[in-house]
């Protein structure tokens, strides 16, 4: 089982960045996926989710109507669609997995998001 995911990096205020996550080794399509963020010297805290169909989002109030999660489960891969990027959104962004059934919950490690003039 994997999640990888990729895209982050260094933005300037009110840039954008886009996320992904490739997920393998599970049935992609019967897992709830959301998207994580830790900043330093904080705790890890949830930033957006999105069902296993992708009809249903929600997402933290400090991001609404600046980011968007999706999903593609022809493609195993969930995006993370970040604009207006804030100084206080810097952090490593997770990505999990959540099954709509039993089994396990999966994450992936991490990718660092710094936006910084």
């Amino acid at each position: 089982v994997q999640l990888v995911e990729s895209g982050g990096g260094l933005v300037q205020p009110g840039g954008s960045l886009r996320l992904s996550c490739a997920a393998s080794g599970f049935t992609f399509s019967n897992y709830a996926m959301s998207w994580y963020r830790q900043a330093p010297g904080k705790s890890r805290e949830l930033v957006a989710q999105i069902d296993s169909g992708g009809g249903s989002t929600n997402y933290r109030d400090s991001v609404k109507g600046r980011f968007t999660i999706s999903r593609d489960n022809a493609e195993n891969t969930v995006f993370l669609q970040m604009n207006n990027l804030k100084p206080e959104d810097t952090a490593v962004y997770y990505c999990h997995a959540r099954p709509l059934y039993s089994g396990f919950m999966y994450w992936g490690k991490g990718t660092l998001v710094t936006v910084s003039s």
